[in-house]
C-alpha cells in the first residue's frame, strides 16, 4: 500500500520561506496525482496545490498563486511545495494526499493522506 510522509515544516517570519516535501513508497508513485491541503489552528483542512502524475498540471488555491509552487519528482517517488513570501494566514498543518484521478482540488478524490507537517508563520 502506499505511505506519504511529509517533512520539512518549521517556524518562519512572514515574508519567509519554506519548501515542504511528501516522501512515498509503497506504491507506483507515478500512477497518482498527488495534492496539498492544509488546515489552519481551528478551522477545516482546505485544499493548497495539485499535480497531476507526470507534472504537467498544477492548480492552486488564489491565495497562495504567485507565492506557492508544488513540483515532484518521479524518480525520487517525492513531491514538494515551495512556499515563498509566507503570510501568518499561511500557518497551519500541511498534508500531503495521492489520488488517482488525474488531478483534484477536492478532498473526497484522495484516497492516501501523509500525517502532515506543522508550518508556523510568526508576524
Amino acid at each position: 500500500q502506499l505511505q506519504l510522509v511529509e517533512s520539512g515544516g518549521g517556524f518562519v517570519q512572514a515574508g519567509g520561506s519554506l519548501r515542504v516535501s511528501c516522501a512515498a513508497s509503497g506504491d507506483a508513485f507515478n500512477d497518482y496525482a498527488m495534492g496539498w491541503f492544509r488546515k489552519p489552528p481551528g478551522k477545516a483542512r482546505t485544499f493548497v496545490a495539485t499535480i497531476s502524475r507526470n507534472g504537467g498540471i498544477a492548480y492552486y488555491r488564489t491565495s497562495v498563486e504567485g507565492r506557492f509552487t508544488v513540483s515532484r519528482s518521479n524518480a525520487k517517488n517525492e513531491v514538494y511545495l515551495q512556499m515563498n513570501n509566507l503570510k501568518p494566514e499561511d500557518m497551519g498543518i500541511y498534508f500531503c494526499a495521492a489520488t488517482s484521478a488525474s488531478y483534484s482540488m477536492e478532498e473526497t478524490d484522495y484516497t492516501t493522506w501523509g500525517r502532515g507537517t506543522q508550518v508556523t508563520v510568526s508576524s
